[in-house]
């Protein structure tokens, strides 16, 4: 026999009530911007770092065989 599911019930969210949790909530909120902004960045720097590589280890390996054959 199957028992009939139970609701969750979840406590309502409270509302910021004093001004120092809203300057809070907008600077947390500036500060996560800022990070996805840098993350961003990061990012394309890294993909860049990535393509630097595989050029080197491209031309090492032309050379090499082109030392080989000669």
């Amino acid at each position: 026999m199957t028992l009939p599911r139970r609701r969750i019930i979840r406590p309502t969210p409270i509302a910021l009530p004093t001004p120092k949790l809203e300057r809070l909530g907008e600077r947390l909120a500036a500060e996560e911007k800022l990070l996805h902004r840098w993350m961003s960045r990061l990012r394309r720097a890294f993909h860049a770092v990535e393509k630097q590589q595989r050029t080197i280890a491209r031309l090492r390996k032309s050379i090499l065989n082109a030392e080989a054959l000669a």
